[in-house]
């Protein structure tokens, strides 16, 4: 297949995931198209920088947001990259590209009280889909996790008795959270009504459909926006909102910055430190209240 060598050294040797592989895939045969229609070049290894700048005025111009046209982009270096390692070229045309500015979006984070009535609200399901979906949401509050993580979460990564939770991260890292008894609790209520179902197309994983079959993206994003649209009025409602949320009422509750970037899976305390902001908003909101001076 085309660009097997790049495909191999991704999955062998960087440790991606095939998600993230198939999305570096597509945008180097994205661009491939690009190329082949502009310039009748059969061959993205020899371009020049000029031509990739077309390619990026061309996604401009059709609406895609620069965070995504640098995504793209970011592909692109790391094939150059690649080529330049095994000595396929000898410049990489990207070298001196200055990614497009990205304007920073605030997250805001569900309340506790806006969690409590969600969860509140769960605590009455008594069949399959509302106990999962009650699950789904204690994880992911609980633990932080990944939308992607918790859909591939096996009956294998929870450890009942230890009462921990093994994750397989970005780059196939893997890492374990604590739960707390609360959570253990609605895990073997689920499990119990999950052997009940009539048919088990997939044995292995954690998360299923009433079909049995393991559960989706798609549907666990619809499953965070139906319920939080009961009780937020906050525009986004997603899983990512609640990996969010979890970190921002651990902060702002007191929890170490670095203990927040090991449960969330980051791989620099940089990627952790975006969450701060609300922490520090609590912050100032528990000063100005508190202080002595704060009501001269």
């Amino acid at each position: 297949m085309a660009f097997k060598a790049f495909s191999e050294y991704l999955l062998l040797e960087k440790n991606y995931s095939q998600l993230t592989l198939k999305a570096y895939l597509a945008d180097l045969e994205a661009f491939k198209t690009f190329i082949t229609s502009e310039f009748d070049i059969n061959t993205i290894n020899n371009v020049n920088y000029q031509q990739i700048r077309n390619w990026i005025v061309c996604l401009v111009e059709s609406g895609i947001s620069n965070r995504t046209i640098n995504r793209k982009i970011s592909s692109l270096n790391t094939y150059y990259k690649f080529l330049l390692k095994t000595k396929t070229i000898t410049v990489n045309p990207l070298v001196k590209h200055k990614a497009l500015k990205v304007s920073k979006k605030v997250q805001v984070p569900f309340s506790e009280t806006e969690m409590k009535a969600v969860i509140e609200a769960l605590n009455a399901a008594k069949d399959f889909e509302g106990l999962r979906n009650r699950l789904i949401i204690e994880l992911f509050y609980a633990t932080g996790i990944r939308r992607i993580e918790l859909v591939q979460l096996k009956l294998t990564d929870v450890d009942v008795a230890n009462k921990t939770l093994k994750v397989l991260g970005k780059r196939n890292k893997e890492r374990y959270i604590p739960l707390l008894d609360s959570v253990v609790k609605t895990i073997n209520i689920y499990l119990v009504q999950r052997n009940k179902l009539e048919i088990i197309v997939d044995h292995s994983h954690l998360f299923l459909t009433k079909k049995g079959v393991k559960i989706y993206e798609t549907l666990v994003y619809r499953i965070i926006n139906d319920y939080f649209s009961k009780v937020s009025t906050k525009v986004k409602r997603s899983p990512h909102i609640l990996r969010h949320s979890f970190a921002t009422h651990l902060l702002n509750q007191g929890a170490n910055l670095n203990a927040v970037k090991e449960l969330l899976g980051h791989s620099s305390l940089a990627a952790t430190q975006v969450y701060t902001h609300n922490s520090i908003a609590e912050l100032k909101k528990v000063y100005s209240n508190t202080h002595p001076r704060s009501k001269k």
